[in-house]
């Protein structure tokens, strides 16, 4: 019983994502509709190949979906032919002895005590498909290996030579500072290096605290509230993170969360390693 239970959900979950090499009823269905909305397809065949790809990504385009050429649920969705169009979560599956092995010189104990909090606030986010798992949990390799949330450490790109800590983010006005002191205050923080007055406010009052993180930013290195920074902040760059993925660009993926490549190897093997271990 229990085998026959996870071909069907397996079935069901490839019925939900055509891309080109899918046959079968499921593709005339696509092909058929594409065609109805405007968008022709060639012959209805069942066959998903370039002219299907090619009819589907000018219908996303149109839509303002993601023109990816894969028929998921969020398309499937626009196009009437599924009725409920949420991703599939991958999260069940993302073990503390899976993220181990994304994560070779953190301590076990770390991952275990923190993943929950990642994990609960991407599910409360709706970025439990794989591609924002995997951009969640690479940021964290990146950003802080230790798998904790924590400050940001003194460095030349923060800190002028015989300067106070943090000056040389004082009059960041990109970063919505206004002057002395807004630099240590506004530092980054957590699992996403929360940085800036303005981040603090914006993300603050996105994950429901209003004004109180700005006034005491160091709330943001507890995990709860370090889990729900790090889900909000990748939720507000979801599209264009998913489209630099799409041409498997990881530095441009890694620039819209960090503004640089800082970590970019680290980020980078977390991502490939988990891209193979999580189903």
């Amino acid at each position: 019983m229990a085998k026959a239970n996870l071909r069907k959900r397996v079935a069901r979950t490839t019925a939900l994502f055509l891309k080109e090499g899918s046959t079968g009823r499921a593709v005339a269905q696509l092909q058929a509709r594409l065609k109805k909305v405007g968008f022709n397809p060639g012959r209805i065949d069942g066959d998903f190949g370039p002219a299907t790809k090619a009819a589907l990504i000018g219908f996303q385009k149109s839509a303002g979906l993601l023109a990816d050429g894969i028929a998921g649920p969020r398309t499937l969705g626009a196009l009437a032919l599924v009725a409920n169009n949420s991703l599939p979560s991958v999260i069940p599956g993302v073990t503390v002895t899976l993220v181990s092995k994304m994560f070779p010189v953190t301590p076990v104990d770390n991952i275990r005590d923190n993943l929950p909090y990642v994990l609960k606030a991407l599910v409360e986010r709706a970025l439990g498909d794989k591609p924002m798992v995997l951009m969640a949990l690479a940021t964290i390799r990146a950003e802080t290996e230790s798998f904790q949330p924590v400050r940001e450490g003194l460095s030349k790109f923060n800190s002028s030579p015989g300067g106070h800590p943090f000056d040389l983010y004082d009059f960041r006005s990109d970063l919505g500072n206004q002057g002395k002191g807004d630099g240590a205050k506004y530092c980054g923080r957590g699992y996403v290096q929360l940085t800036g007055r303005f981040n603090y406010q914006k993300y603050g009052a996105a994950v429901g605290m209003g004004n109180k993180l700005a006034s005491n930013p160091e709330l943001a290195s507890h995990p709860a509230v370090a889990g729900k920074l790090l889900a909000a902040f990748l939720k507000d760059k979801e599209r264009a993170i998913k489209e630099a993925l799409i041409i498997d660009d990881l530095r441009l993926a890694r620039r819209l969360v960090n503004g640089g490549s800082h970590g970019l190897d680290r980020f980078s093997e977390a991502f490939h390693i988990g891209d193979a271990l999580i189903a």
